[in-house]
């Protein structure tokens, strides 16, 4: 069966592998030239190199977790609101986050992060 290109399902699964800490599979759901952002332009990675550093390093989190608190799609772009857990330098806790993607051809080419409240436990 081939998975879809429908954009909010290659943001559901790019989700899904960040959960489940699966490196390959979170790449497989980015194009070889993506590029990640903090909102609105300050460049985090490009290409599969660097966004495999990234990820790897993340995962390393023994608590990490995106749990999704809304999805909103129009055209190629999918917005999704979310509150992660995570480890931080100063301990475990939350952060509200708004990733927003563009898909292209079935993979996200561009991706964009702003970052909200965080806290700590």
């Amino acid at each position: 069966m081939k998975e879809s290109a429908d954009p909010a399902s290659v943001v559901q699964r790019q989700l899904d592998a960040y959960n489940a800490r699966d490196v390959e599979g979170i790449l497989a759901t980015y194009a070889a030239d993506a590029q990640q952002f903090e909102f609105p332009d300050k460049l985090l990675a490009t290409g599969t190199a660097q966004l495999r550093e990234r990820f790897a390093a993340r995962f390393q989190e023994p608590n990490l977790h995106a749990q999704l608190l809304h999805r909103s799609v129009l055209g190629n772009k999918v917005i999704d609101h979310e509150e992660v857990t995570r480890t931080f330098p100063e301990g475990p806790g939350k952060i509200q986050l708004l990733a927003i993607y563009e898909v292209q051809d079935g993979k996200i080419g561009k991706a964009w992060f702003l970052s909200g409240m965080k806290t700590v436990d």
